[in-house]
């Protein structure tokens, strides 16, 4: 069993196909991998079950490639199909206890939190690692209140143990930051999807993160 009080990332990467500016999702993926990136969470909510399999089995094939995790956004089934590494959950997935039950042991469970209530809910119901915000405004979490901010960061890493990603606005100006307010890493999506260049801002933001063990 994977020791579920660490990970050997520090930085997530979320997709959105949308904020690709025209290029193709997987082709700004893998310029994100070759920058250093060793997490993906594929999060494209308005595929079909078949558009999103098929896209899920190349994500998986250019994650082992590049030796990165695979992280499917709510669908287990997905999850499961295309042997990922772990399943991320919303307010209105499954229980996560519901969700351990169907992946194993071995499959990770992120979750998606913007309180300390459900910080700490996950934590106690058997989540790996939780993404918290979002930290700073961003359009893509406007819908899920206004920012919790570096205090309430602080105040979600105090309570847990286990792994808390920064979400929410989070760049190469403001890693630093999240970093002291005790995130074990950061999780994003348009500073890398949106940028011209993802492979050199990946690499700017890993330098900016703690060198992490690679449990394999």
């Amino acid at each position: 069993m994977k020791n579920r009080l660490t990970l050997p990332f520090n930085l997530y990467l979320i997709t959105d196909r949308r904020g690709c500016a025209g290029r193709d999702l997987l082709a700004v993926v893998e310029e994100s991998l070759k920058g250093g990136v060793k997490a993906v969470q594929l999060r494209e909510k308005e595929l079909s079950s078949q558009e999103l399999y098929e896209l899920s089995s190349k994500m998986r094939k250019l994650t082992v490639r590049y030796g990165a995790g695979l992280f499917i956004n709510d669908r287990i089934d997905v999850a499961l199909a295309v042997n990922a590494d772990g399943v991320h959950l919303g307010n209105h997935s499954i229980p996560i206890n519901t969700a351990r039950k169907l992946v194993g042991e071995n499959m990770r469970i992120g979750v998606s939190c913007h309180s300390r209530e459900s910080a700490i809910a996950a934590q106690d119901m058997g989540a790996d690692f939780i993404t918290y915000g979002p930290v700073f405004f961003t359009p893509s979490k406007a819908a899920y209140g206004p920012p919790v901010g570096i205090a309430g960061l602080v105040e979600a890493t105090s309570l847990l143990h286990i792994p808390v990603f920064a979400i929410g606005g989070i760049n190469s100006r403001n890693t630093r930051q999240v970093l002291d307010a005790g995130a074990h890493g950061i999780a994003l999506i348009s500073a890398l999807i949106s940028n011209e260049n993802p492979c050199e801002e990946a690499k700017t933001l890993i330098s900016l993160l703690p060198p992490v063990v690679d449990e394999e």
